[in-house]
């Protein structure tokens, strides 16, 4: 039996044609499946290194293609959530592109949120930090 699955996204954001193999005798040709086609594209926007140890939390995020004013860094529940969206006009005058991502991060046990900071480095990095809470034993667990 052969189903035809329309062009469209699974609930998880993976294009139907990554979920399913091809179908052998139709129209849409032949390629390879393989199950390393449900791993989702990345999109390289930008990178990003956690630290956490005795002392704090940091998150590095590589936003070279964005101005600080492009960027939103918010706290929701356990995670910070970094958003850049950037919008440029094209030079033959009609159209713009835009370039966007977003990533949340999950915040370790122990991390003081109300002394959350971020700033952007001269070479383009977002870093965002935080100090533990002062407690006994502070320990850092993600």
């Amino acid at each position: 039996m052969d189903f035809i699955v329309p062009p469209t996204m699974t609930a998880g954001g993976i294009q139907w044609e990554k979920v399913l193999p091809p179908r052998l005798n139709g129209s849409h040709g032949y390629y390879n499946w393989s199950p390393s086609l449900l791993i989702p594209e990345t999109d390289n926007v930008s990178s990003a290194e956690v630290h956490c140890d005795d002392i704090g939390f940091t998150v590095q995020v590589d936003v070279k293609q964005f101005n600080p004013e492009d960027l939103l860094v918010k706290v929701v529940g356990d995670f910070v959530e970094v958003q850049g969206k950037h919008k440029e006009l094209k030079k033959e005058g009609q159209g713009f592109t835009t370039l966007q991502f977003s990533r949340r991060y999950r915040i370790p046990k122990g991390v003081n949120i109300m002394a959350l900071e971020s700033a952007v480095s001269p070479e383009g990095i977002l870093i965002i930090s935080a100090p533990m809470l002062q407690t006994e034993s502070t320990r850092c667990l993600t």
